[in-house]
C-alpha cells in the first residue's frame, strides 16, 4: 500500500515536469494509453458480448477516468501536487461521509468543510481556476468510485475497468496525436510522461490487487487517506513545491476525516444507501 500510494504521486510529480514541453493534455493522453494497455492485458474483455446494459457505465466509467486524470494534471500545473491532490481527495471522502448518518461524521464533515476554506482562502497568489479544476477532478473521483461499484455488479472481473480504460485510451487517441504533433515532444519529456503513466497508472494497479488479497476492503479505505499526505511530501521533494504550516494542518483534518469515515462504515454496514 505505501508503495502504490507514492508510486502514484511520483508519478504525478514525473508527470508535471513534462508540462513545459507536452501541455497537461499530451501527458494525460501518454497516460491513458498506458493505463490501457496494462488493463487491457490483465482484464481481457470479451466486448462483442458486452449488453447495452453493461456499456452504459462502462461508458460513462471511461468518460469520468479521462476526465479526472485531465482536471486533476491541469490543476497540478497550477495551483502544485499537495493542494490539488488534497482537494481531489474530498471525491471519495464524500462519497465516505455520505455512507453514514452518524454525528461524528457530521462534526467530520464540518471539520473538512473548514479545512478546505483554509486551502482555499483568497491570497494575493490564489488560481482559482486550478482550485476549480481540483474540485472538478474531486467530483469525478467521486462519481469514478460509483460507477465503479455499477461497473462491478454488471461485468466479472476486471472487464468492466479494462474496457473503460480502453474507450478512454480511445477518446485520447486524436487529441493525443494532435497535441503530440503541434508541440513536438523531446526524449527526456516522452520519457517522463512514459514513466508517469507507468508510475501512476501500472504500479498502483497491480500493488493495489495484491494488497487487496492480504487486507480488508476498508482498510484499505483508510490508508488511502496518506495519499495527500505523500502528495504534499513529493511535490515539496521533487518539485521544490511549498505549503504552509496552516494548509498542512487542514490536510490533517482532511487525512483523519477520510480515515475516520470509511472505519465508521466498515463497522455499520447497515448505515450504508443504495448505489
Amino acid at each position: 500500500m505505501l508503495g502504490s500510494g507514492l508510486s502514484n504521486q511520483v508519478g504525478a510529480s514525473v508527470a508535471a515536469l513534462a508540462f513545459p514541453v507536452l501541455g497537461p493534455v499530451g501527458v494525460v493522453a501518454v497516460r491513458q494509453w498506458v493505463a490501457a494497455a496494462v488493463l487491457l492485458g490483465a482484464g481481457r474483455p470479451k466486448l462483442r458480448s458486452f449488453t447495452t446494459a453493461q456499456w452504459r457505465p462502462v461508458l460513462g466509467l471511461a468518460a469520468v477516468f479521462a476526465a479526472m486524470n485531465l482536471t486533476l494534471y491541469m490543476a497540478i500545473d497550477r495551483i502544485g501536487l499537495g493542494l490539488a491532490v488534497t482537494l481531489e481527495f474530498l471525491g471519495p471522502l464524500t462519497v465516505a461521509l455520505a455512507g453514514s448518518r452518524r454525528r461524528t461524521n457530521l462534526v467530520g464533515a464540518l471539520a473538512v468543510a473548514a479545512a478546505v476554506v483554509v486551502l482555499t482562502r483568497p491570497r494575493p497568489s490564489t488560481d482559482y481556476l486550478g482550485i476549480g479544476l481540483a474540485l472538478l477532478a474531486a467530483v469525478c473521483w467521486g462519481c469514478y468510485i460509483l460507477l465503479n461499484r455499477t461497473v462491478g455488479k454488471r461485468l466479472p472481473g476486471l472487464q468492466g475497468s479494462a474496457a473503460a480504460a480502453a474507450v478512454s485510451g480511445l477518446l485520447y487517441l486524436p487529441v493525443g496525436v494532435a497535441v503530440l504533433w503541434l508541440h513536438r515532444p523531446t526524449v527526456p519529456a516522452l520519457l517522463c510522461a512514459l514513466v508517469a503513466g507507468v508510475l501512476s497508472s501500472a504500479v498502483p494497479f497491480l500493488a493495489d490487487l495484491l494488497a487487496l488479497r492480504r487486507i480488508t476492503a476498508h482498510f484499505f479505505g483508510i490508508f488511502m487517506s496518506v495519499n495527500p499526505v505523500f502528495a504534499a511530501l513529493v511535490g515539496l521533494l521533487v518539485l521544490d513545491q511549498h505549503i504552509d504550516m496552516a494548509s498542512w494542518l487542514a490536510i490533517a483534518v482532511i487525512v483523519t476525516a477520510n480515515a475516520l469515515a470509511v472505519g465508521t462504515v466498515a463497522q455499520h454496514p447497515k448505515e450504508k444507501k443504495a448505489p
